[in-house]
């Protein structure tokens, strides 16, 4: 079983940036999909960035070009770097995983493990 610990949100004035962090515990999959994914208050959960374990990565059209995912294997952890961030960029903000290939990198049904989540409000 996969934790997935997200934190690093807050309120920031639209033009700003915040980096997310997402620690997950040991793990040792040689194939893996991890994403970040976003819920505003009465939308549906979706996705925003995913990158897998040879670091190929995939972004909604939304964030491409704001948004950047990346990882560092030494410590298990997962970022996500938002610039130029927007009032619509308002939600909570989750980290998932999955073991094996990326084949719907942000699908919200592919992911097997989700953290707590983390709250950004752009305001």
């Amino acid at each position: 079983h996969v934790q997935l610990v997200e934190s690093g949100g807050g309120l920031v004035q639209p033009g700003g940036s915040l980096r997310l962090s997402c620690a997950a515990s040991v793990y040792t999959y040689s194939s893996y999909c991890m994403g970040w994914f976003r819920q505003a208050p009465g939308k549906e959960r979706e996705g925003v960035a995913a990158i897998d374990s040879d670091g190929s990565t995939s972004y909604a059209d939304s964030v491409k070009g704001r948004f950047t995912i990346s990882q560092d294997n030494t410590k298990n952890t997962l970022y996500l770097q938002m610039n130029s961030l927007k009032p619509e960029d308002t939600a909570m903000y989750y980290c998932a995983s999955k073991p094996g290939p990326c084949l719907q990198p942000l699908g919200v049904r592919w992911y097997d493990y989700w953290g707590q989540g983390t709250q950004v409000t752009v305001s």
